[in-house]
């Protein structure tokens, strides 16, 4: 949903820095690379530990290159193999950053609750993922849904950052929020698969 609203704008502030990267010799893959492996890295190194800001604002950092990695794409030009690269780790980035809250909330918060939450939305962000580029293999459209890979990473963020400030039961509660939201999600991508794959020829 935040993909449909808010490209536009983005891509007005982060196109002309992604020419520049370009033009200075970096490549749209080196990018995603050097973004994937320090949110990854920051996720399993911080969050496990009990240092959510840090976990956050890095992991957060990281993230952000991922809207750079897009926009000298669309300088350079995309490739098959760079789209397959960027979606690879964009769910080493997922599995990594809700492994490390799961770790975080059933070794150092001996919270159950939101180990339970969290392995939901693990599960459930990769499946969310899966329909989509497996309904794309097969000619069908699955886009959209209520949360995209953005919305889920703003979500858990926020949870592990406001925690981190000290804000009691923000994890908990952004996991669980996240994990419904999440149901929703899956459940629309399956119906535009069901309702695309009727009307698709035999």
């Amino acid at each position: 949903m935040l993909n449909i609203f808010a490209r536009a704008s983005i891509s007005r502030v982060t196109d002309p820095i992604g020419a520049a990267l370009v033009r200075a010799g970096l490549t749209p893959n080196a990018m995603t690379l050097i973004g994937t492996a320090g949110a990854f890295v920051s996720a399993l190194v911080f969050i496990p530990q009990g240092m959510l800001l840090w976990g956050t604002f890095l992991v957060w950092g990281f993230a952000l290159l991922d809207l750079l990695d897009g926009a000298m794409a669309r300088a350079k030009g995309s490739t098959p193999f760079g789209a397959v690269l960027d979606a690879t780790c964009d769910r080493l980035v997922d599995g990594a950053l809700f492994a490390a809250i799961v770790w975080w909330a059933f070794v150092v918060e001996d919270n159950p609750r939101i180990g339970a939450a969290a392995l939901i939305c693990l599960v459930l962000a990769q499946v969310i993922s899966y329909v989509k580029a497996r309904a794309e293999a097969s000619g069908l459209e699955a886009d959209g849904g209520l949360i995209e890979r953005a919305e889920r990473l703003i979500i858990a963020l926020v949870g592990t950052g406001l925690q981190g400030f000290g804000l009691p039961h923000s994890v908990e509660v952004s996991q669980w929020l996240l994990a419904v939201l999440s149901v929703i999600t899956l459940s629309q991508r399956v119906f535009a698969v069901t309702k695309a794959g009727r009307g698709a020829p035999s």
